[in-house]
């Protein structure tokens, strides 16, 4: 009986003892050795981890540096683009009133530039058209047109469907029924919207079109002046007193400001006068020239011609090369050119049998090399050149180079 009281005794003692002091008990004490290698692991181990935290770092600090890198290269390559369109504006846009349209590449906004390619007026506009007599024609984001004036200040509010640019102090307008009509610089309504279409006066007349597709001219009161009966007739209205129209059959003569022929329509293409005489395409697809008398001065044997600009045309021969013909029909300049444009301040760009660009003078002499890729004409002294690295520069017409894309 006694033995099994204390039996029951040493199982009620060891019930009390905490279970973590039993699992303690039955702990390994480990040797010196074993804590030294198990110290040694530890240390390995943070020393790894350690080494993969700088690694990290270091990676962090060169993928921030490949990526500002990166960022100035965009930086600096964006910045060169907009260098190169700007020398690229020079090239192959117009300017008016010394302002020219630019669009913006990345937010497809309008804006204008001056001749040295400087955006003077934000591009904030949809759409706009180019500066005629101190106001260019704009279009909000509500698709409504308007005018502003050099300083980017808008000078009559955008309200209209359409616009054209101002022309001899009127510009015609769409309204939101589609008529045209015209205002003047003040946006006051001169003449009502009640054409199909209109377009900028010349000479004292503008072109209107009827609603049975028919063109005329009216009057600065409004008045029709020449009946609308043409199938067509130039955008650019009177030149020289006379204005190419198109009959019903689709051949091209020219009438005077009372609506009279005076050139028959006999032609097939027929472009407006300048400096006396106008280019003319025959049933052979063939150009020459004609004077005011509807007289032929020079024969129509050429493959493609412009019209007569200092004095000189541009011509194309049968194998299809460019020259210049005087207005008695000469060649002035052989046609020996892969390409070339009129003349303008005394040069003309010419392109080589390497398709390279350079300029003439007006006795056929390169004055500057044909070592450009490519080039624009002259204006007010300068002209736009590119090279075969995209490279942009502006050069005098001594072929010095003034201005570049890097400056």
């Amino acid at each position: 009986m006694k033995r099994i009281i204390q039996v029951l005794f040493t199982a009620f003692v060891l019930s009390l003892v905490p279970t973590t002091y039993v699992m303690a008990q039955k702990t390994h004490i480990e040797s010196p050795l074993e804590r030294k290698a198990r110290l040694e692991r530890e240390a390995a181990a943070k020393k790894k981890r350690q080494q993969e935290a700088a690694a990290r770092r270091q990676r962090e600090a060169e993928q921030r540096e490949q990526n500002a890198r990166a960022e100035a290269a965009r930086e600096q390559q964006a910045q060169k683009q907009l260098q190169r369109e700007r020398f690229h504006r020079k090239l192959f846009k117009n300017f008016h009133d010394g302002l020219a349209v630019y669009k913006h590449y990345r937010t497809d906004k309008c804006g204008f530039i001056n001749e040295i390619g400087d955006i003077v007026i934000p591009c904030t506009w949809k759409a706009a058209g180019g500066f005629c007599e101190g106001l260019a024609a704009v279009k909000d984001d509500n698709d409504k047109w308007g005018f502003i004036d050099k300083a980017g200040q808008v000078a009559i509010p955008c309200t209209w469907k359409e616009a054209g640019s101002f022309h001899e102090g009127l510009a015609a307008v769409e309204d939101n029924n589609g008529k045209w009509g015209f205002i003047d610089k003040t946006g006051q309504v001169v003449i009502p919207c009640q054409w199909f279409s209109a377009d900028g006066f010349s000479e004292g007349l503008g072109r209107v079109r009827d609603n049975n597709w028919k063109y005329g001219f009216i009057d600065k009161t409004g008045k029709l002046v020449v009946p609308c009966t043409w199938k067509g007739i130039s955008a650019n209205g009177f030149r020289e007193g006379l204005a190419v129209v198109k009959d019903d059959k689709g051949n091209e003569g020219f009438i005077d400001k009372t609506g009279q022929v005076v050139i028959p329509c006999t032609w097939k293409y027929a472009n407006d006068f300048r400096e006396g005489l106008a280019m003319v395409m025959d049933d052979k697809v063939k150009f020459g020239f004609i004077d005011k008398a509807g007289q032929v001065a020079i024969p129509c044997t050429w493959e493609d011609a412009e019209s007569f600009r200092e004095g000189l045309a541009r011509v194309k021969d049968d194998k299809g090369k460019y020259g210049f013909i005087d207005k008695t029909g000469q060649v002035v300049i052989p046609c020996t050119w892969n390409y070339a444009t009129n003349f303008r301040e005394g040069l003309a760009m010419v392109m080589d049998d390497n398709w390279k660009s350079g300029f003439i003078d007006k006795t056929g002499q390169v004055v500057i090399p044909c070592t450009w890729k490519e080039a624009g004409s002259f204006h007010e002294g300068l002209a736009a050149v590119g090279d075969d690295k995209s490279n942009y520069f502006f050069i005098d017409t001594t072929g010095k180079i003034i201005e570049s894309e890097e400056q």
